[in-house]
């Protein structure tokens, strides 16, 4: 498994996972619950890792949320 992406973003964190599963990318969140933990000062943000076989694809997911957050679409 490799990172991915950090983030303490939970709608860009939601919408991540969901983009990933549609590419039939199978992703975990790290840190979840410390991040939780530690209130609202964000000091330990939430980690998704994917399979080093979709590494690829799952980063072209994160281009597109990058395009979208740029532009407001692809």
């Amino acid at each position: 498994m490799i990172e991915l992406v950090r983030s303490n973003d939970l709608v860009f964190l939601s919408w991540l996972l969901a983009a990933l599963r549609q590419e039939g990318i199978e992703a975990l969140v790290l840190d979840a619950h410390a991040s939780a933990a530690d209130g609202s000062i964000s000091a330990i943000p939430r980690r998704v890792v994917v399979d080093e076989a979709d590494a690829g694809a799952a980063r072209r997911v994160l281009e597109l949320a990058d395009a979208i957050g740029r532009e407001g679409g692809p």
